[in-house]
């Protein structure tokens, strides 16, 4: 095999140089799933890195679930999706929430993308009954004498939840869980403001108008009412 020694990458560090390799020969196709990695000492000569950065980007990778130890064995490459593998993606989305008019973007295009896979389940029925029950505690809690806030947003977390549930894709359920809990304090600013300003029926008809969506099949009506959603939240 060639020698993949690390090139000095301005800003990454030689464990990240060593890790960037492995990914790339995983996504190259020189590493298979469930293949075997080269030992400890291969890998310090193939990228030109000393023991110990060899062994941190192992430990990272293997930390990110997209490497495994079987002792005795050695290091083998992730065969099947763990929830793992989606963290630094999602954490470095963390870091920069300040970027506000960006996550909603990113949030738009995740909805949109799911409920495109959504209207394609040929199953719609087996699932529909359970969100339209929710959309039912919703709508009568915020149509209630005395609505709670916290209540109004744990059911409008499930109601989406099994939105991104019916897309039967763990890594959107993934990313929706963690924009979920990431949103959590605007949501409830959201869900405040509109039980104050008695703007409840225009949002319970904006979560009527993702039903009909779903349950028609309306593709070309799924960016406009994606869109018609956000008009609390932004």
């Amino acid at each position: 095999m060639e020698n993949d020694s690390c090139e000095k990458t301005p800003g990454k560090s030689v464990v990240d140089q060593v890790a960037d390799g492995i990914i790339s020969r995983i996504i190259d196709g020189s590493l298979h799933p469930g293949d075997k990695l080269p030992t400890e000492m291969e890998l310090c000569r193939q990228f030109g890195a000393g023991r110990n950065s060899v062994r941190e980007a192992v430990k990272k990778l293997q930390a990110y679930g997209i490497l495994y130890i079987k002792r005795a064995d050695g290091t083998f490459v992730s065969e099947s999706y763990n929830q793992k593998m989606l963290d630094p993606m999602l954490y470095s989305i963390i870091l920069q929430k300040n970027s506000w008019r960006d996550f909603v973007e990113l949030r738009s295009v995740i909805d949109i993308g799911t409920l495109n896979v959504v209207i394609q389940r040929e199953d719609i029925a087996s699932f529909l009954p359970d969100l339209y029950w929710t959309f039912g505690e919703l709508s009568a809690e915020l149509h209630s004498s005395t609505p709670s806030v916290d209540r109004v947003l744990e059911l409008d977390s499930r109601f989406h939840t099994q939105i991104a549930g019916a897309a039967q894709n763990p890594m959107l359920e993934t990313i929706t869980e963690y924009i979920t809990r990431l949103t959590l304090p605007s949501r409830y600013e959201t869900t405040r403001r509109v039980l104050e300003q008695g703007d409840v029926d225009r949002f319970v008809e904006l979560h009527r108008q993702l039903l009909a969506v779903i349950e028609r099949r309306q593709a070309d009506q799924i960016a406009r009412t994606v869109q018609d959603h956000y008009i609390f939240w932004k």
